[in-house]
């Protein structure tokens, strides 16, 4: 990559959370309209597991020392597809894109190569304003797989909740249980085999990954049907900034869908958000869903409010890591 004189590419450290933090959200404010990270966001990104800073990740400074772009690699399950993205103010580094996206997937190449695999499948996210980047991304050779879209609700104006179904019952998740997790991640576990993108957990993984989702552990509910576990709904608090509470996954187990059990989850999860005093409600959604959730979402009041598309591409091992 050839930079203009006097600017630099360098490995980044936790020195430089500040200074990414600045890259961040000038990329955020042109994508989306507002910052959406934050400081312990990039924090987090940089001691992520299977994310090395001094490998995966660059940094591009200009001859003032003024970082303008952010390059990292994410893959915090170690296992399955591996996600990149080119943060850049775009006032200053939109140029910088395309050759970091390129160190990126020579980095992809050896990850493959460590972990004995012969390729690995790289994925890119593209927001609506971002035409340049997806012409970019279809120019190294992606392709776009599909769109998420985000939803949310105002809660201000949230009616009583309402009873759910004959015989559907919704509980809080017993977190201090053990067995109640183990029955928290089968049902999450069951309900998403059927989804294409889907790649399974272990337990013992799922439960290391919790604490990075925050601690909000009573916005966790699990549904019964007849006393028998049929559905569970995932809180997040990557939204609690905005004064929004976020469902990170709703799950619904095959033999239970279109009974109500979604939409009780859901509503009991905005009461818990209303009663905390969050202004709304969001989530995201895979468009690629066979279950088409975008129907009951609406029901429950959600509505679309921008989009994202995925676009993917195949890089082989490197011959050999050096």
């Amino acid at each position: 990559m050839t930079l203009p004189a006097g600017w630099t590419a360098r490995r980044p450290t936790l020195d430089d959370v500040p200074a990414i933090l600045k890259v961040v959200h000038a990329a955020d404010i042109f994508a989306v309209g507002y910052p959406d990270f934050d400081a312990e966001d990039v924090d987090s990104v940089l001691t992520a597991p299977f994310f090395d800073p001094a490998r995966d990740s660059w940094l591009v400074t200009d001859p003032d020392g003024t970082a303008v772009a952010w390059a990292i690699l994410n893959n915090p399950t170690g296992v399955g597809r591996e996600f990149v993205d080119v943060l850049v103010d775009p006032e200053r580094g939109a140029d910088l894109r395309a050759p970091l996206l390129a160190r990126q997937l020579d980095r992809v190449a050896e990850r493959a190569a460590e972990r004995g695999l012969p390729a690995l499948t790289v994925r890119c996210g593209v927001f609506a304003p971002e035409t340049r980047w997806a012409a970019e991304l279809a120019g190294a050779g992606f392709t776009r797989v599909k769109r998420y879209i985000r939803m949310s609700r105002s809660l201000a104006d949230l009616p009583a909740e309402p009873a759910p179904p004959a015989g559907v019952t919704i509980r809080p998740l017993y977190a201090g249980d053990e067995a109640d997790l183990r029955l928290f991640h089968r049902i999450f576990d069951a309900a998403f085999r059927d989804t294409p993108d889907y790649e399974p957990l272990g337990f013992d993984q799922w439960r290391e990954l919790l604490p990075s989702y925050g601690k909000v552990w009573d916005e966790w509910f699990v549904a019964e049907v007849d006393g028998e576990p049929a559905g569970a709904l995932q809180s997040s608090d990557q939204a609690l900034d905005h004064d929004m509470g976020w469902v990170r996954t709703l799950s619904v187990l095959p033999a239970y869908r279109r009974r109500g059990v979604g939409a009780a989850l859901l509503r009991r999860a905005f009461a818990v958000y209303a009663a905390k005093g969050r202004a709304s409600a969001g989530l995201g959604v895979d468009l690629a869903n066979p279950t088409t959730p975008v129907t009951l979402y609406r029901s429950v009041g959600l509505r679309e409010k921008r989009w994202t598309d995925v676009y993917e591409r195949t890089v082989n091992a490197a011959r050999s890591v050096g």
